[in-house]
């Protein structure tokens, strides 16, 4: 049961003696702890248990913690995630920070130092909260690309067939195009970051997507212009400014 008066902590975490760890000093400080083992519970946790900051190893079986980060980022720009990771090279941590970290960790660390920094961040949090801002508004409610119009605290959008009501899945993937502007996304990868599949899935489920989307924002779905197709590698989405 959740303990209403403890901020919630979601440790997602494969090693389970460094999880248990952090379970035990992170309950001595007050929190509210809960572990994740591997990415695709990780991202369940977050929707359900809805946490006030995450911790999250990078080397995780399955989706690994940057397909996560990119997955979380997609509706939540505020949620402060500490990332712990073996792999301390200066090009992972850009990495990571371009897709959202908000503080970063190299494994052996010190526990005295991981504590205050998540003490910090939830500090950090709480002054938005105080401001009235939701952690889990969107950044950019409003985008415009040719004669489209996208709502996405509404999901709804304005198009060349008129206004149409888009699902959460379909709000969710417009997000993930748009935060990839101009990069092409293989299938796979658009389906580990909008749905947290692994291994073998149909491709279909992303192609049907995609002609979803023609339809509604292109002038002429057979020759797209926003949505387009890369042999041999999946799609890209891009617009002139």
């Amino acid at each position: 049961m959740r303990d209403s008066g403890k901020k919630r902590i979601l440790v997602i975490e494969d090693d389970a003696h460094i999880a248990e760890g952090l379970r035990l000093n992170l309950s001595l400080k007050g929190y509210d702890v809960k572990i994740s083992p591997d990415g695709v519970s990780g991202i369940r946790d977050w929707k359900e248990w809805k946490p006030e900051l995450i911790v999250l190893d990078i080397m995780l079986p399955g989706i690994d913690g940057l397909t996560v980060l990119r997955n979380i980022r997609l509706e939540d720009e505020r949620l402060p995630i500490l990332v712990l990771s073996a792999r301390g090279e200066i090009e992972d941590r850009i990495k990571g920070l371009s897709c959202g970290v908000d503080d970063y960790l190299g494994k052996p660390f010190n526990l005295d130092e991981f504590l205050l920094r998540v003490e910090r961040l939830l500090i950090r949090s709480s002054w938005g909260h105080e401001e009235g801002v939701s952690a889990g508004a969107p950044v950019g409610r409003i985008y415009k690309f040719g004669k489209n119009v996208i709502d996405f605290e509404k999901f709804t959008a304005v198009c060349s067939c008129g206004k149409v009501t888009l699902t959460e899945q379909e709000v969710k993937l417009l997000r993930l195009f748009i935060a990839n502007r101009g990069k092409p996304l293989s299938r796979n990868e658009l389906l580990e970051m909008g749905w947290g599949y692994t291994g073998a899935t149909p491709t279909r489920t992303v192609d049907n997507f995609i002609v979803r989307f023609r339809k509604y924002f292109e002038d002429n779905p057979h020759e797209p212009v926003f949505f387009r197709s890369l042999r041999s590698v999946g799609y890209i989405f891009d617009h002139d400014s």
